[in-house]
């Protein structure tokens, strides 16, 4: 049954309200990880402007997802957190949240010019605080691989996401979330970071498996479930202020 405080949900079916007609959860997982799969091909061929901030995250957010939601590139509404780990930014901080993330990326010049040691220790920062603000209600992983992947190329570098497990990238994001240790993310990141070849042209397929849409298909069950309303004042993010 769907939580009644959520408004994304399907009170019928107790999933994701989609274009789909799809009325369990397996099948809306399968579904999400097809269609975002098929269009990211598509989207390199043609990316939105390269702002580093909530502009690019929705640009990529509705191109992934507008098949399958009617709010594809749309904010979410709701304040939510998974499982009992702590509370992403409260729905009503998100512009402003998301507007300080920016600024300090673009403070790091948007980690152009370091080399991959430098590279890697500020990607570990900056992708976990654009991570807690979990702009979407769903989606948020797969838009934040696709957003982190230009500001890698941007920067001469590319992430390969094949190489490492679902569980690896799990525990390494709860660890930065829940304890605020870095240290499990940035060793995730040293094994995903190359240098960027843009020469090299991959298909469809081997695009889908370096950004690890597949295995995030096979952890994806988590993001469908009910996520509590929580009171505003839970809150506590890192080094930006809300």
């Amino acid at each position: 049954m769907a939580d009644a405080l959520d408004p994304y949900l399907d009170p019928s079916t107790g999933i994701l309200r989609n274009k789909l007609g799809i009325t369990t959860a397996d099948q809306l997982t399968q579904a999400e990880a097809d269609i975002t799969s098929t269009r990211l091909a598509i989207f390199w061929d043609n990316p939105p402007d390269p702002t580093g901030d909530l502009d690019e995250l929705r640009a990529i957010h509705r191109y992934l997802f507008e098949p399958i939601f009617d709010w594809a590139g749309e904010t979410r509404t709701i304040d939510m957190r998974k499982g009992d780990g702590p509370l992403f930014v409260p729905a009503s901080f998100l512009d402003r949240y998301a507007g300080n993330a920016a600024a300090e990326l673009a403070g790091d010049n948007i980690l152009a010019g370091l080399d991959r040691e430098e590279f890697i220790e500020r990607l570990a920062h900056h992708y976990d605080q654009f991570n807690d603000g979990h702009f979407f209600r769903d989606g948020n992983g797969r838009t934040g691989r696709v957003f982190w992947e230009r500001v890698a190329n941007d920067a001469g570098w590319s992430l390969d996401w094949s190489l490492i497990s679902g569980p690896e990238n799990d525990y390494a994001f709860l660890e930065a979330r829940h304890h605020a240790d870095l240290t499990p993310l940035t060793d995730v990141l040293a094994r995903v970071v190359e240098p960027y070849d843009p020469t090299v042209h991959h298909d469809a397929d081997t695009l889908a498996a370096r950004a690890g849409f597949r295995d995030l298909h096979l952890h994806k069950q988590v993001e469908h479930q009910p996520h509590p309303i929580i009171p505003p004042h839970e809150h506590g993010h890192g080094g930006i202020e809300l």
